[in-house]
């Protein structure tokens, strides 16, 4: 270690920034995880921020003063995040929900670095299913708030880390590797991933969950109910007055808290004058939201599913989240399961725990003189590795020749674990094509959502009188960091241009252009953040898009991706590993041969 003072060096740092509670968690120079108190002594601080006047307050007391100005209150903002059209205004401000949550974090930096000093870096905790503009905005969120750098880290695999990295894991003789399913229920998400780990690695074998199912759910279940009863008696909506529906939120979530260990709560209803005490047992609470139960079931069936991997083969089921806590979530789980569940992490600290984890091995990783870390627990966090999987599919917008319309074509599946490359054979759409708008896309987090557009660009000045459907080869990487290249070859001549959209800093970076033989294409960008002029957005959208060609002969491939002149599979290529830190590994790529250019025929396969 070295000999500065632990206030001026670096701390691994780990936070939890969750639906409705947040925490930050820092580790020892022993290695061993710990969660700080904020200011209020609280372990974790509510995801609560107050507007009063030019005064932002966060946490328990912005959730104190919610009731007598719910208009002047900001809650569950984590929901919103990556939503373009979800704002507040206060006193002619506006506010985006990564701006509230940069509140939040400041509250738990101000509070760290009081007490561990300067903190320049951080780990932040995200849903698995969230989508790569989410996780610019969170990581946006981290810089507004101060910090200097922010790595992120999916929630399951946080709670996986900190499961297999807690004490008494380090020493544990594994024979063979081991599985775990994390079933993550926090207040706004469902997180769910199955993690491979032994004594050097954990590996994310799949992920999967709801981005709009949590705790508030079950709490908007049983305030819809009250509020029902009370209409009914009293001929007066409470639902009609905010501070009324205030009051109710904060007695749901309480007797919502007390059904996890009672059999029956109590909450009160106040509106319009009147006071009405309702008494609520466990089974009415858990027949109102026998949906939700019924949904986590499903996701966490189907992901196993979809796996091929069946209850015999997973050794642990670690429930985590605050919602976790609800009998009827343990019940469901230990009996699709057949097993007891594993209750060695924290609800609420493990997420944060795991973050802090992630945090000393990447510092340790970087060999940092002043890590504030014993040389035991340095080497030992450098030396354990963790791979996650992409949460969601991504590829581009294709023309389909029948319809005309713009439809996804994916290259990188859900769940390929990283690092990973794909490459696919496009092919232009008109005679003399002049240029090709690559725009950039993933999936939803289930069929039935539509797909999220992460980036575009502009591959221009191909050459002249290009035939239809010359083919233009098109490659993703996306790398151990979390950053895609995308690589786009007109295969004639050999004119190359990239982008990279990363999950860091910002979402799209300069494009960058290899030595190629002849001009190279002018690549224009436009991340989604900024607003491009009217002129260039019509162009962008009247500009050709490519179609897909099989890899093997060239044909246009139809919907269903089955070649119908060579009959084989083209429109998902095989993975091809990505060799870490490289742009392009030619060797490692299948070579494919030319596809429509007459009147020259198609070289040999090689």
């Amino acid at each position: 270690m070295s000999s500065r003072s632990a206030r001026s060096s670096v701390v691994p740092v780990g936070i939890d920034l969750g639906t409705t509670y947040s925490c930050l968690s820092y580790l020892t120079p022993q290695g061993q995880p710990v969660t700080l108190a904020n200011d209020e002594g609280e372990l974790a601080t509510p995801s609560v921020v107050l507007f009063d006047g030019k005064e932002v307050i966060v946490g328990t007391e912005a959730l104190r003063y919610s009731v007598s100005m719910p208009g002047r209150v900001v809650q569950h903002a984590k929901r919103f995040m990556g939503d373009p059209h979800q704002c507040w205004v206060f006193d002619g401000r506006v506010y985006r929900p990564k701006d509230i949550s940069a509140f939040i974090l400041k509250k738990l930096l101000h509070t760290a670095r009081e007490r561990l000093g300067p903190v320049h870096h951080a780990v932040i905790t995200v849903p698995a299913q969230f989508s790569e503009l989410q996780r610019r905005d969170t990581v946006e969120a981290g810089l507004e708030a101060g910090l200097e750098r922010v790595d992120i880290i999916n929630e399951p695999v946080a709670a996986a880390l900190c499961y297999v990295l807690s004490e008494g894991m380090w020493f544990a003789e594994l024979a063979n590797d081991q599985t775990v399913l994390v079933f993550d229920l926090g207040g706004g998400t469902l997180d769910l991933s199955l993690v491979q780990y032994n004594r050097q690695q954990a590996r994310v074998i799949a992920s999967g969950g709801d981005l709009k199912l949590g705790g508030i759910d079950w709490n908007q279940a049983l305030q819809e109910y009250v509020c029902d009863q009370f209409a009914k008696e009293a001929f007066n909506d409470p639902r009609q007055d905010p501070e009324s529906m205030q009051a109710l939120l904060l007695e749901v979530e309480q007797a919502k808290r007390s059904l996890s260990v009672r059999p029956r709560s109590s909450l009160l209803v106040q509106h319009a004058g009147r006071r009405k005490t309702y008494q609520i047992d466990r089974a009415t609470f858990e027949e109102l939201t026998k949906s939700f139960v019924i949904r986590s079931e499903q996701l966490t069936q189907r992901l196993l599913k979809e796996n091929k991997i069946g209850w015999a083969r997973v050794d642990a089921v670690l429930a985590t989240g605050g919602a976790s806590r609800m009998p009827m979530i343990r019940n469901m789980l230990q009996r699709i399961s057949g097993t007891t569940l594993n209750q060695s992490l924290s609800p609420d600290q493990s997420i944060s725990h795991g973050a802090a984890y992630y945090a000393g091995m990447l510092l340790s990783g970087r060999k940092l003189e002043s890590i504030q870390l014993d040389t035991a627990a340095s080497e030992r966090l450098s030396r354990f590795r963790q791979q996650s999987v992409s949460g969601r599919s991504l590829g581009l917008l294709v023309r389909n020749l029948e319809t005309q319309e713009k439809e996804p074509h994916y290259l990188i599946p859900a769940n390929t674990p990283l690092p990973c490359a794909y490459r696919q054979q496009f092919g232009t759409v008109v005679p003399n094509q002049k240029q090709i708008h690559l725009q950039i896309v993933e999936s939803g987090t289930s069929p039935e959502e539509p797909f999220v557009s992460i980036g575009d660009c502009v591959i221009s000045d191909l050459p002249l009188e290009l035939p239809v459907a010359t083919p233009i080869e098109v490659t993703f990487r996306y790398d151990e960091q979390g950053r895609l290249h995308v690589e786009a070859t007109e295969s004639g001549s050999g004119r190359r241009a990239e982008i990279t959209i990363q999950r860091s800093e910002s979402a799209v970076t300069p494009p960058t252009t290899a030595p190629q033989p002849g001009p190279l294409p002018p690549l224009k960008t436009k991340p989604r953040s900024t607003a491009a002029a009217n002129e260039s957005r019509v162009a962008l959208e009247n500009s050709r898009r490519p179609v897909p060609l099989c890899n093997h002969c060239g044909e246009v491939l139809p919907e269903s991706g089955l070649c119908p002149k060579c009959g084989r599979p083209g429109k998902i290529p095989d993975l091809v590993p990505a060799k870490p830190g490289s742009q392009r590994d030619p060797e490692k790529m299948e070579k494919t041969e030319p596809l429509r250019m007459p009147p020259k025929p198609p070289p040999p396969r090689p």
